[in-house]
């Protein structure tokens, strides 16, 4: 069925209104996802802006496994669409994840959508076979933004012990159990009433970037403002595109470029891009043909909204009879939210954190009909459960030896900014 084309000049509402109507009308449903790129530029391109829903939970893949069967299902025009948690991890390797979990999301889940919407420039495309969409859409209201309620955020892991773990991390460097750690910590409240859609407008609007996205599974939201890519497929070219690396932007463009440059020249920033670009090369030469794996942009810096950013580029070609699932168990869980080696990092992380990773620095993306896909790497999101009102956040930062305990813990509150300044939390 030929999809339905509408030009944004036909409309009767703005395409910022029709946008925020859409995705209340999609959190209608049992499952929804956004993928949002606010039209930056970004090397390989960010994410397509795109929005699919499904009426009904039903079946979905669950496990590495469930996922292969159910990709190799009959055709589809619809893209599939779904999230990776870090806790996918165990599956692919002698893993466990024992910490509290608040929100419970599965391992992994993915959707086929009844119906979905693609924007273009001067348009939005409409497609499947449900009648009516566009009029639905038009009549569903935005609720009035309404006043926040006061938020009273708690560290799972408390600053003294996050000071205190750093150090300890330090010294397994120096007796040669891992090069570098990337230590997150959680900071959560309960009994939060929160409106999503309207959270996620604020906070895509507070910090714009390429790879941001909305997902709702029964009653759990992801409200994610990444900038970073994990992993992109476009014919057989893969790409990643890690991030280690921020310092925030400057108040005036003099002190804007003296950030930049000081990022740009930070050793120990500089150390950190290496030694996952490294990871990243052994990572994708495993799926990879033979000689094909470069690095086109090494130490490459990007402004966001509130940060700059580090983030080099790695590219392979992929061999033919590679699938999705083995490109996940190649690749995941990112390098660049684990450290490097990346079992041992793993093996440390469940030791020193306090919190079940779940979704963050996990993955959110979407898989094309023709079996090109994207995902982001989840990070600077929030994450809440309307039934039980549990909302939260984690923040991280790569520690190596030459880590300084309280300049790390200041780095994770600067990436937590825009999450704090939406939530309308002036401090942690």
């Amino acid at each position: 069925m030929l999809p339905l084309i509408v030009s944004f000049a036909a409309l009767p509402v703005s395409g910022a209104e029709f946008r925020a109507r859409a995705l209340h009308w999609a959190a209608g449903f049992a499952c929804c996802a956004y993928y949002e790129s606010n039209g930056l530029e970004y090397p390989g391109g960010p994410f397509e802006r795109l929005l699919a829903v499904a009426p009904q939970a039903g079946p979905a893949p669950t496990t590495l496994a469930d996922l292969r069967g159910w990709l190799a299902q009959a055709p589809s025009a619809a893209p599939r669409c779904g999230f990776l948690t870090y806790d996918l991890k165990n599956e692919i390797e002698a893993l466990h994840s024992g910490h509290f979990d608040g929100l419970q999301w599965p391992a992994l889940h993915f959707f086929s959508p009844e119906t979905w919407l693609v924007w273009q420039p001067d348009s939005v495309e409409i497609h499947g076979e449900t009648p009516g969409v566009l009029e639905a859409i038009l009549a569903t209201p935005v609720p009035a933004e309404a006043a926040l309620p006061a938020i009273q955020l708690m560290p799972r892991l408390p600053k003294r012990e996050y000071l205190a773990a750093v150090e300890a991390i330090r010294e397994d460097i120096l007796n040669g159990e891992v090069y570098e750690l990337n230590l997150c910590q959680e900071f959560y409240a309960e009994n939060v009433a929160l409106d999503p859609v309207g959270t996620f407008l604020r906070l895509n609007a507070a910090s714009p970037t390429p790879f941001a996205g909305f997902y709702k599974w029964q009653d759990r939201y992801l409200l994610c403002a990444s900038p970073e890519r994990f992993l992109q497929k476009k014919g057989p070219l893969l790409t990643s595109q890690p991030i280690k690396g921020t310092i925030r932007r400057g108040a005036t463009p003099a002190e804007d470029e003296r950030q930049r440059h000081t990022l740009l020249h930070d050793e120990k920033e500089r150390a950190e891009n290496l030694m996952i670009v490294d990871l990243v090369r052994n990572d994708l030469a495993r799926v990879a043909r033979t000689g094909t794996v470069q690095v086109p942009e090494l130490f490459g810096l990007y402004p966001f909204r509130h940060v700059w950013q580090m983030i080099s580029t790695i590219q392979a070609r992929l061999r033919p009879e590679v699938d999705l699932t083995e490109i996940l168990r190649a690749t995941f869980p990112m390098g660049s939210m684990t450290g490097a080696p990346k079992i041992r990092a793993m093996q440390l992380i469940e030791h020193y954190e306090r919190t079940k990773r779940g979704l963050y620095s996990g993955s959110l993306g979407y898989i094309t009909p023709t079996g090109d896909f994207d995902f982001n790497v989840v990070i600077r999101s929030l994450q809440y459960r309307a039934g039980t009102g549990y909302l939260s956040f984690q923040v991280g930062s790569a520690i190596t030896y030459d880590s300084n305990p309280a300049r790390e813990y200041d780095e994770c509150l600067l990436k937590a900014r825009a999450l704090l300044d939406v939530l309308g939390v002036e401090r942690l």
